[in-house]
């Protein structure tokens, strides 16, 4: 992270470099925001991506979402997992929008930003020339609008920006301004990243929490819904995109995939342009049926794939508990098996390969609990108070160690890994019981905590402040069946506070790092969650009807569509062969 010393900052994002590929970027780097599964994507066997297929040729057909059949919901307000990709990028858009691989902002519906008063106030200027997809005119008036909404309806606010700031106001038609209650540099993703919907259209929606908007009207490049259907949805380019020559590509294309198993058949017989799935043996099953034009890239910064212990019910507060099953689990294993060798296992700190500057050698070396040892496992078990059984099965005051481990069907990787893991699990005394839900009904206990122990995936950000807050920190914990968009597992370390509030408005680099070891530190000894692997960011593409696609030879974003809001970095870049 570059320094931030000045206390009055201007950072222009220039607007004659939007073509991603040579984007210019801020010199203020912070936490990037948004939820999105880091598993395997993919969704019953549709339609195919043929030219003569509805849509025609110039539609790229995407597997991302994992569901039997459709639900039409294009409300941006409700984060990813409600709304049918891209929602809130690709048909709503940010402000901003933070290039992991490049470690830089991208401009967007902003042209710059500027922090003032010792930064407790955020000011972005606006683009003049964006329209909204009907016509009418795009200002910062329908940005201030935006978090209005947030604040009038706190069930939209996902990254709790109104408990960071005071005041959203629109000076004139292309300056908004944010006073925060205190200095939070993170802050600006939070609102950079929170997609903007128009004034005009939603001033007179009832309940934006319950809206459906079936009939997008945005800023992005593809707005227009051309086909809804059980089995396959469409998108048509916005006929007002701001962006001159862009989208290259006319539509996309979604057919309903309920699993890996029928995306990637999809994808392996050329049916499917882009795809972010888990593919088994993808240089057999993938690139060799097609080595001109099939192409694929995991680079491990997907985040960490994590199982979540529910901190609000027993046995899961019992840290001996949560170390030995950590130490029962062989990630070696996982990852050969489960993984087919594309990761490893994740150590002590939790951190993927996108935090590497970050790691501390200390706090790993603190966090053996993520040791494959079976007789430490073993060991922690009985100095807890688990005894085990005649049946083999521990148990605690009578009550038999027991629990269920959540995860979406369909993730073949993510449920061999529980099946490794239960098996592990077992050889120590220990009865976990794998249970598959589709991916709503998943993601709708993960946030509302009403699980036992759960896999679940982790952001990757600017820095490591979010990774660790959204683990740890107590403003996070609500009462189990209320919605949280962090802290699924309800884990509180209060010694994390100050350590949080000193981040947040710390400038020096080395002073973050310190900051951040600490926190390392907290997780290591804490145990809140255990990390399993380092998540590959999932990308599959194909060349031969369109090109432009990331790729480890030109990294210019994300290749995986699972990721937002990078995915909007290649949706306006892709264009047919």
């Amino acid at each position: 992270m570059k320094s931030r010393s000045m206390s009055r900052r201007i950072f222009a994002l220039s607007a004659l470099v939007l073509s991603v590929g040579a984007t210019a970027a801020c010199d203020n780097k912070s936490e990037s925001g948004g939820t999105a599964p880091a598993g395997s994507a993919g969704a019953a066997a549709g339609p195919a991506a043929k030219g003569d297929a509805k849509g025609g040729a110039k539609f790229v057909t995407i597997s991302r979402e994992q569901q039997a059949s459709w639900v039409r919901n294009f409300n941006p307000l409700l984060g990813e997992g409600a709304t049918r990709f891209p929602t809130v990028a690709g048909i709503y858009e940010p402000m901003i929008v933070y290039n992991t691989m490049k470690g830089e902002y991208v401009p967007w519906l902003a042209t710059k930003y500027e922090w003032s008063d010792a930064n407790k106030k955020l000011t972005f200027t606006t683009r003049t020339e964006v329209k909204w997809s009907d016509g009418q005119p795009f200002s910062a008036k329908d940005v201030a609008f935006t978090f209005g909404l947030l604040k009038k309806f706190p069930a939209l606010d996902l990254t709790g920006v109104w408990k960071l700031v005071d005041s959203v106001e629109a000076k004139n038609d292309t300056t908004v301004e944010f006073v925060f209650k205190e200095a939070f540099v993170p802050g600006l993703t939070y609102i950079g990243h929170q997609p903007i919907v128009p004034e005009h259209k939603w001033k007179d929606v009832a309940d934006p929490v319950t809206f459906t908007n079936e009939n997008p009207v945005a800023t992005g490049p593809f707005t227009e819904v051309k086909t809804f259907q059980n089995q396959i949805y469409e998108l048509g380019k916005n006929p007002n995109y701001w962006q001159k020559g862009k989208p290259a590509v006319e539509g996309l294309r979604f057919p309903a995939y309920p699993g890996n198993d029928q995306a990637n058949l999809a994808l392996i017989n050329g049916e499917v342009d882009w795809a972010g799935n888990f593919v088994p043996d993808i240089d057999k099953t993938y690139v060799a049926k097609d080595p001109e034009n099939n192409h694929y890239w995991f680079p491990l910064v997907g985040g960490t794939v994590t199982l979540y212990p529910n901190a609000t019910k027993k046995p899961f507060n019992d840290i001996k508990l949560r170390k030995a099953i950590s130490m029962a689990i062989d990630r070696a294993q996982i990852a050969k098996v489960a993984v087919n060798g594309y990761t490893v296992g994740a150590d002590g700190t939790g951190l993927d390969d996108a935090y590497g500057r970050w790691r501390s050698d200390k706090a790993a070396a603190a966090g053996d609990w993520t040791t494959f040892d079976v007789a430490k496992a073993n060991a922690l078990l009985d100095e807890a108070g688990y005894a085990k059984g005649a049946d083999g099965i521990r148990a605690k005051d009578g009550k038999p160690l027991k629990f269920d481990i959540n995860v979406v069907t369909g993730w073949s990787d993510w449920v061999r890994a529980v099946q490794i893991t239960t098996q592990s699990l077992k050889a120590v005394g220990i009865e976990a019981t794998l249970k598959t839900y589709d991916f709503s009904a998943f993601f709708e206990a993960l946030q509302k905590g009403t699980f036992d122990m759960s896999m679940g995936w982790t952001n990757t950000e600017p820095t490591p402040f979010n990774y660790y807050r959204d683990l740890m920190a107590p403003e996070f914990v609500k009462a189990v069946g209320e919605v949280s968009n962090r802290n699924w597992h309800r884990f509180a370390a209060k010694e994390a506070e100050p350590l949080f509030k000193k981040f947040a408005a710390a400038t020096d680099p080395a002073e973050q790092k310190s900051i951040v070891e600490d926190l390392q530190m907290i997780y290591a000894t804490q145990v809140p969650v255990i990390p399993l692997f380092k998540n590959p960011s999932w990308g599959e593409y194909s060349t031969k009807r369109f090109v432009g696609w990331p790729s480890k030879e030109n990294p210019y974003a994300k290749l995986s569509p699972n990721n937002s809001p990078d995915y909007l970095l290649v949706l306006t870049e892709i264009k047919p062969k």
